[in-house]
């Protein structure tokens, strides 16, 4: 396997106002800034060009696009909207196509209950499939959300969050390796 950096970026799946999620993303950006074999960037959705007079990848913005072509592997952070994930992710999503094709995705479901967004991961698991990527076997998940960080957005039960996020890592990141060298050898 390649010895060089992995690029997993963040996404950010929600562009409502005052969004939970938020503070999970950064978390967990913040957690991957400490991994030096990898590279990671935020990309909020609400900061992007997309317009919402078309779709699909006619409406591609150059910068996610560029992104996501560099990707070796993807976590996107979405929180639970009514059991499903929210319109304006999967408009986004949708703008790019060759750009995710065998590489790994892992999924962090939010929600302000207490199933941790597990409804909204089941239902992005066939877009994920359908996308070309690669999902995890093993997803991260943030329960009752509104009580997991202090006034200081800090988590409360760190060590607990970064055990599983460490599992999560552990994972997506052999599996970004291993399908970049099998993208990188024309084995796919």
């Amino acid at each position: 396997m390649s010895d060089t950096a992995l690029f997993i970026p963040v996404i950010l799946g929600t562009t409502r106002q005052d969004r939970q999620s938020e503070r999970v993303a950064q978390f967990v950006v913040q957690q991957i800034e400490q991994l030096p074999e990898l590279e990671t960037e935020l990309i909020d959705i609400q900061t992007l060009n997309i317009p919402f007079n078309d779709e699909g990848e006619t409406i591609k913005d150059p910068g996610f696009s560029a992104l996501m072509q560099r990707a070796d592997g993807l976590i996107i952070v979405v929180p639970e909207y009514n059991h499903g994930y929210p319109g304006s992710l999967k408009h986004v999503l949708d703008t790019c196509l060759k750009e995710y094709i065998h590489k790994a995705v892992g999924l962090c479901g939010v929600s302000a209950g207490s199933f941790g967004g597990a409804r909204v991961i089941q239902n992005l698991l066939p877009v994920m499939r359908e996308l070309g990527l690669v999902t995890t076997f093993y997803d991260l998940n943030f329960s009752n959300v509104q009580s997991l960080f202090n006034d200081s957005n800090q988590l409360i039960d760190l060590e607990t969050y970064q055990r599983r996020l460490k599992r999560f890592m552990d994972e997506l990141i052999w599996m970004s390796k291993t399908l970049r060298d099998g993208r990188q050898s024309g084995n796919h």
